[in-house]
């Protein structure tokens, strides 16, 4: 009973103070106490999910599983900037004060924290885009065959945008003037309307159904009958 029963009422109270103090003025402080909830929450949930990196990695690591030296980096790199973010190694002494060793910006190049996420960081995330790129290529080139009047559409559509991005569309169309009764048939002129009406259209549509099944499921957990987030008794 209590075991299921507290977190389905804080789960409810909380999220009917946010509400209502998003609606009320009158309550628009409760909602800013919840929030900064929120945020000590979050801050033991960062923990918990470092807790749980950890275990995973070192069982992983101690099984000798496939890929086990990938989790000795990640352990190795995490426990690195953990220690530079911590103890601030390296950090610019700040001006105003001078003496105070942790008063200091630690995110600069010259400490280790930010040379790491400068140096190492940065560029193993350019490289992750990078590589995407090319199965973005790969998804593409399934998603385009003709086979049906939708992948046509998708096709038409995907060619004139990416085309009008290229010198091509300047060679092809650039030579009808911009204020001539027959615009539309440039190619920059197709790929703006379709971004801005087709694009911007379809984008709302899904936001709007993103809002409603959020919606939806925030009422399911507020009423408790969505009880899936509570441990199985």
């Amino acid at each position: 009973m209590f075991k299921r029963g507290i977190p389905i009422a804080i789960l409810s109270l909380t999220g009917t103070l946010l509400v209502a103090a998003h609606f009320s003025p009158m309550t628009q402080s409760w909602g800013e106490v919840v929030l900064n909830w929120f945020s000590v929450v979050a801050a033991i949930t960062a923990i918990l999910g470092a807790g749980n990196l950890l275990l995973v990695n070192l069982e992983k690591i101690s099984s000798r599983r496939p890929g086990w030296a990938y989790s000795a980096i990640t352990i190795a790199a995490f426990a690195a900037m953990l220690v530079f973010g911590f103890l601030k190694i390296g950090a610019v002494p700040n001006p105003q004060n001078p003496t105070v060793y942790f008063a200091g910006d630690y995110e600069t190049r010259e400490s280790a924290y930010g040379w790491m996420y400068e140096y190492v960081m940065s560029p193993l995330t350019a490289t992750m885009f990078a590589l995407l790129a090319f199965y973005v290529a790969s998804a593409a080139f399934r998603a385009f065959r003709a086979k049906n009047i939708e992948a046509n559409i998708l096709l038409v559509t995907a060619f004139i945008i990416l085309l009008a991005r290229t010198y091509a569309a300047e060679l092809l169309t650039g030579w009808v003037p911009k204020d001539s009764a027959f615009f539309f048939v440039r190619l920059d002129a197709m790929s703006t309307g379709v971004i801005e009406h087709v694009a911007t259209a379809g984008m709302r549509a899904i936001t709007i159904g993103i809002a409603l099944g959020a919606l939806a499921t925030s009422l399911r957990f507020m009423l408790g009958i969505d009880k899936s987030y509570l441990p199985r008794s």
